[in-house]
């Protein structure tokens, strides 16, 4: 359930926001309606010729803390005119009320000449906006600003069982279940270096806890890019102003506005096909700019986001602060709808950016290409002459040497620094900094530096929860949600597992589900193998745990007691000690897609004792850490004593004619005359390393949180069988390397691969077949992992010899099923897989498959064909999770 708990958190943590404004001596509040007295939530107040903004909440209320004296507020809302406001701020803690109405915009559409065969004079204005979108997405080389975020997540309805299946326990209830706010400086640096420092966080409920928000995630949302990443789903969005956005939207316009010295169209974006991945609302583009000055986006289930019903996006920009022609984003407000697991809610995202300092990447901006906006002095009624489409494209603005002078302005403003953009502390791959004591801040800091005032509700949520949070962490209160949690149900049993819970001393006991625990196979008969994890957990993320197992096989009557162990050291280093010892019953095959309960089924119904074992006794130490960001190393020394095993039983339910039980003993092409070993005994090392450079971390007070990169990771790994010493009577090497990476590919969906190469060195190698290199095979219908091979015989080209193995997926992400009106409303997405290897005996092995997934969300099939040395080898269907 806290993974669930978490889950629905992250449906929140989506943006890029900021935040200013600095101690002060007087506040200026008040509320901002429309002319028919409707509250404007989140309408964004700024002060003009200055860096300082903020938004409105969810009522219309408003807040500005300033320094006394005189200023000239700018009330703006997506669709309205903008009003300014001149205001008196007296010293002292005085308290100015200004209540503000806005008016709707009069986007007048006057008579337009368009020449040519253009449908609408929209298409022509897009298009400029579309030219001159590299421009704008580069025009800052850098900037620094502060950011205020609140996040806000509430149930409308809660189910009782999650599926049908699971209780939903007592911590979730209709209401608000997450408010967060937090209030942290970024810097922005082209390309894309990102770095921000959190400096205060508060968490409804939780004076221990820290946010989860980021400004620096909702640069994702950046309307510049071709394709924006909503984070509710695997699709990328097409922007309106992308490079080939006319092939997905249409356009109108709906009118256009004199702002001061700015004339503004409203243009709408309609979606040509409802299933694209693509918005639909309203843009604002500033005529001779041609930048965006406001947008009013949404995305619907027909968009297949996940688990989220709807999304709205509002976006407001403005003049950066200096001489140049640079605009930066004041405002961005995300709300959702959604829908999971049976639970329904809504909650958004606001964020308020200030306090900016930026770095222009030119020092003036290109003169424009289109005439210029319209000066006031022509009538109202005169038609207006817009170019069309093609003679716009022929206006293109000359942005060559755009991305060379976007880096050298980069380099610069790093060295120089003269703006005061970096940060400072922050290391090298360190995207986020959380400060000690960032949660630490009182109830009187957050009124005097929250820019956007709390609504009634969220006022409540605060006081209840912070109130009742002595008696919610008390150990009486802990221990009576305890006695609900740990009820004791067969779907816990057979299904996810039964927990047994100590909140108040951070402390579980887990047994694992029934078919985990009961299985069958033709060495054992049928096996008990009872486990239990012991967790304790610790304030700064630190946790050991012990898991007890004592397995029985009711056929050859072999006991087998194990247990193991792990111990997290550092949270931030990443450091894990692991042991295990005693005598465990293991496949040849250690990383095997073979589980028990599919070995199970296959034996017992088809004739099929797939799973060949081994027993081994003896004892494994590991240890985990990272030296460095992006470097992880894992060192293990282990010593077993291995023995072969033979089938004791051959009984069955459903006894297929013609079809007998096989030997345990794995039949392997390398190993022609058996690989029966009777017993070995192994000293053996493992130095594996993986390396992932430009890794992206987070470092919060309670750890360390890996990012990923955009590049590959890289892997190392050097296995020793040493002999001589305890006995081992094994000698070898294997050294492989591998790479492997998820890439991202726009519209056409996201590709990942994996390859790794090996080879023994070496003459005088001696070793068992459990010691040689294993590629896992599938011979079932069902998978667990669809980046294995699927057709391959289990054993059959595992080797002590030299080897290359690699596999690719492609997830199209729905971009051909959904071109098809019947299977675009199943949701379903289409993949496509292959898988190669080559050994001395394999030749060339290659496998090749297509197939579906997020069937009813949760399942994929893929059809498969292999090939052997060039000749067809065979064909099948695999089944398997796939969401």
């Amino acid at each position: 359930m806290r993974f669930f708990t978490t889950c629905l958190r992250a449906f929140f943590l989506l943006v890029l926001v900021q935040l200013a404004s600095p101690a002060a001596a007087g506040i200026v509040r008040g509320r901002i309606l429309s002319v028919k007295g409707e509250a404007l939530a989140f309408a964004n107040v700024a002060v003009k010729g200055t860096t300082l903004n903020t938004a409105s909440n969810e009522q219309g209320n408003y807040q500005l803390r300033l320094t006394p004296g005189s200023y000239e507020l700018v009330f703006q809302y997506v669709g309205f005119k903008p009003r300014l406001e001149t205001v008196r701020v007296a010293g002292g803690d005085t308290a100015t009320v200004l209540n503000v109405s806005l008016t709707p915009e009069n986007y007048q559409l006057r008579e337009v000449v368009v020449r040519s065969t253009d449908k609408d004079p929209a298409y022509s204005i897009v298009q400029q906006a579309m030219q001159w979108r590299r421009y704008h997405q580069r025009e800052v080389a850098a900037f620094k600003a502060r950011a205020y975020i609140k996040t806000l997540g509430r149930f409308t309805d809660v189910p009782g069982k999650i599926l049908g299946l699971v209780k939903v326990g007592p911590d979730f209830k209709p209401g608000i279940f997450y408010l967060s706010e937090s209030v942290s400086e970024m810097s922005f640096r082209q390309p894309n270096v990102v770095q921000e420092r959190m400096i205060s966080s508060r968490v409804s409920g939780d004076t221990k806890g820290i946010s989860f928000n980021r400004a620096s995630a909702g640069r994702g949302l950046n309307f510049y890019q071709n394709v924006l990443k909503s984070g509710f789903s695997e699709r990328g969005f097409v922007s309106p102003i992308a490079a080939n956005a006319p092939l997905f939207y249409r356009f109108e316009l709906e009118g256009s506005t004199q702002q001061g010295s700015l004339l503004i169209h409203k243009i709408k974006v309609i979606p040509r096909r409802r299933t694209d991945p693509v918005f639909a609302g309203h843009i604002y583009i500033v005529d001779g700019t041609w930048r965006l000055h406001s947008v009013s986006l949404d995305l619907s289930k027909d968009a297949q986001l996940d688990y989220v019903d709807n999304l709205h996006i509002e976006q407001i920009f403005a003049p950066a602060p200096g001489p140049s022609d640079v605009w930066v984003m004041q405002s961005q407000k995300v709300t959702v709808g959604f829908t999971a697991f049976g639970f329904k809610g809504n909650g958004y995202i606001t964020a308020i950016l200030s306090n900016y300092r930026v770095t222009p990447t030119y020092p003036n901006r290109p003169a424009p290409t289109a005439p210029p906006a319209a000066t006031g002095k022509e009538p109202d009624d005169a038609p207006v002459t817009r170019e069309t489409v093609a003679q716009v494209k022929k206006q293109k603005p000359k942005l060559d040497g755009l991305t060379r002078t976007v880096r050298r302005q980069s380099r610069e403003a790093a060295a120089r620094d003269t703006a005061g953009l970096g940060l400072g502390r922050l290391k090298r791959g360190e995207v986020m900094l959380v400060e000690k004591g960032v949660n630490e801040r009182d109830t009187s800091y957050w009124a005097t530096i929250r820019p956007v005032p709390l609504t009634q509700e969220e006022q409540k949520d605060y006081q209840v929860k912070d109130s009742t949070e002595v008696i919610r962490n008390s150990r009486s209160y802990q221990d009576s949600l305890d006695r609900k949690r740990n009820e004791v149900s067969i779907s816990k049993f057979l299904l996810t597992g039964y927990s047994y819970n100590n909140t108040f001393r951070k402390r579980q006991w887990y047994v694992a589900p029934v078919f985990n625990i009961v299985n069958y196979n033709t060495v054992e008969g049928v096996v008990v193998n009872p486990q239990a994890t012991y967790t304790q957990r610790t304030d700064d993320r630190r946790t050991w745990s012990v898991t007890p197992a004592l397995r029985y096989g009711f056929s050859n009557q072999l006991v087998s007691p194990s247990v193991a162990a792990s111990w997290q050291l550092d949270a931030v280093k990443l450091a894990r000690l692991s042991l295990q010892a005693g005598r465990t019953i293991e496949n040849f095959d250690p990383r095997t897609q073979l589980t028990p309960f599919i070995n199970s089924y296959y034996t017992l119904f088809n004739n099929r004792n797939y799973a060949k074992l081994y027993r081994r006794d003896g004892l494994e130490l590991g240890y985990q850490w990272e030296p460095l960001n992006g470097l992880t190393v894992q060192a293990t020394g282990s010593y077993f004593v291995r023995r072969e095993l033979e089938n004791t039983t051959y009984k069955l339910i459903t006894d297929q004619p013609g079809r007998a039980f096989t030997p345990n003993v794995p039949v392997s092409a390398e190993r022609p005359d058996g690989t029966q070993f009777g017993r070995s005994q192994a000293l053996t090392t493992e130095l594996t390393a993986s390396f992932r450079p430009g890794q992206r971390y987070i470092t919060r007070p309670n750890g360390k949180f890996n990012l990923g990169s955009k590049y590959p990771t890289f892997l190392l790994t050097w296995r020793q069988g040493i002999g001589g010493i305890l006995n081992s009577d094994v000698r070898y090497t294997l050294l492989e390397a591998g790479i492997r990476h998820s890439v991202s590919l726009g519209l056409l969906g996201t590709s990942s691969y994996q390859v790794a190469a090996g080879f023994f060195p070496g003459s005088s190698t001696r070793l068992a077949f459990m010691d040689f290199r294993h590629f896992s095979g599938n011979r079932t219908y069902l998978t667990e992992d669809f980046a294995k091979f699927q057709l391959l015989n289990y054993y059959r080209f595992s080797t002590a010899d030299q080897f290359l193995e690699a596999h690719y997926n492609h997830h199209f992400n729905g971009f051909l099923l959904n071109k098809l009106p019947v299977l675009r409303r199943l949701h379903w997405q289409e993949v496509a897989s292959l898988n190669y290897l080559t050994t001395p005996t394999a030749n060339h092995y290659l496998e090749l498959g297509v197939g579906i997934e997020h069937i009813f969300k949760l399942l994929r099939v893929d059809f498969y064909t292999s090939l052997q040395s060039g000749q067809r080898a065979g064909t099948g269907i695999r089944v398997g999770f796939g969401f």
